[in-house]
C-alpha cells in the first residue's frame, strides 16, 4: 500500500477567530490548516469547465483545506477571503501585480504587498454568530447572523430560480436580508421575517446594511498607492488572475 503523501502546510488565522462557529467546529479555535499549492491545484485553475460553473476558488480552497471536516462553503466569507489570500502568499509569495483602472482612463499596472493585508476583526463583545440591532426609524429589533459559503449560495439559487419567474426585478436585497435576519422583536418565525423585510422602509434597511457591513469580520484588501502623484485607496482585485504571478 503506498505511503499517503505528505504536503508542507501551515496553519493561519481567521479574522472571526472562530466566534462566529458552534463550538464543536473545527474552527472555533480561530484557525484552519491549509497545505501549499502544488501542480494538482494549477490543473483545477486552469480547469474550464469549473471556470465555466463558477465554483474554481471553492474547488481550489477545498482542495487545500487540511483541517478536518471543513469545507470553504462551511466558512463566513471574511475566514474565506482570508484562506484565498493566504493560499495566494504560500503558492506565489505576498507579491501580486495587476492592473487597476486609471483615474485618468485606461488602466494601470501596480504591485500589492498582500502580507500587508490587515485584518478587520470583530467588536471585542461578541461571542457568538448573534448581532442585535435597533433600527432608527421603527424602533424594532432585529438580531441577524454572518452567513457562510453554504447560504451564500441557496441565496444565488433563489435568485437564479426568481429570474426565470420575474425577469424585470431581481429581488437580491430582499432575499438576502431573509437569509440574514434571524428575529423581528423577539419572534423568529420565518413568516414574520419576511413580511418584515418586504415592508422594511428605506432608511432602516441602510442602517442595518451598513450595521452587518460594520460588523463583518474580513481581510481589508484595501491599500494606498500612488497615481499622478497622489496617494489614493484603491481595493484589490480579486479574480481567477489573483492566483496567477
Amino acid at each position: 500500500m503506498a505511503e499517503e503523501q505528505k504536503f508542507p502546510s501551515e496553519i493561519i488565522d481567521l479574522p472571526s477567530e472562530g466566534k462566529l462557529y458552534p463550538k464543536e467546529h473545527p474552527c472555533s479555535s480561530g484557525k484552519i490548516e491549509i497545505k501549499y499549492m502544488t501542480a494538482k491545484e494549477e490543473d483545477i485553475l486552469t480547469s474550464q469547465n469549473l471556470i465555466k460553473k463558477g465554483v474554481v476558488i471553492d474547488r481550489l480552497l477545498d482542495s487545500l483545506i487540511l483541517t478536518s471536516g471543513v469545507k470553504s462553503d462551511d466558512l463566513v466569507l471574511g475566514d474565506k477571503n482570508a484562506v484565498m489570500v493566504a493560499a495566494r502568499i504560500l503558492a506565489y509569495g505576498p507579491e501580486y501585480v495587476c492592473d487597476i483602472p486609471n483615474p485618468d482612463g485606461g488602466t494601470i499596472t501596480k504591485t500589492f504587498n498582500l502580507a500587508d493585508c490587515p485584518f478587520k476583526k470583530l467588536p471585542k463583545e461578541i461571542t457568538e454568530n448573534k448581532f442585535e440591532v435597533e433600527l432608527p426609524i421603527s424602533k424594532k429589533k432585529v438580531t441577524y447572523k454572518l452567513l457562510t459559503g453554504k447560504e451564500e449560495g441557496l441565496i444565488n439559487e433563489e435568485l437564479k430560480a426568481s429570474e426565470k419567474v420575474n425577469s424585470e426585478v431581481k429581488p437580491e436585497l430582499t432575499t438576502r436580508l431573509r437569509h440574514t435576519i434571524t428575529s423581528v422583536d423577539g419572534d423568529s418565525s420565518q413568516n414574520t421575517i419576511n413580511n418584515f423585510v418586504q415592508n422594511l422602509l428605506a432608511r432602516d434597511s441602510m442602517y442595518l446594511r451598513k450595521e452587518i457591513k460594520d460588523t463583518t469580520p474580513d481581510i481589508e484588501l484595501t491599500q494606498e498607492i500612488e497615481i499622478g502623484g497622489e496617494s489614493v485607496k484603491v481595493d484589490i482585485p480579486m479574480t481567477v488572475g489573483f492566483f496567477w504571478p
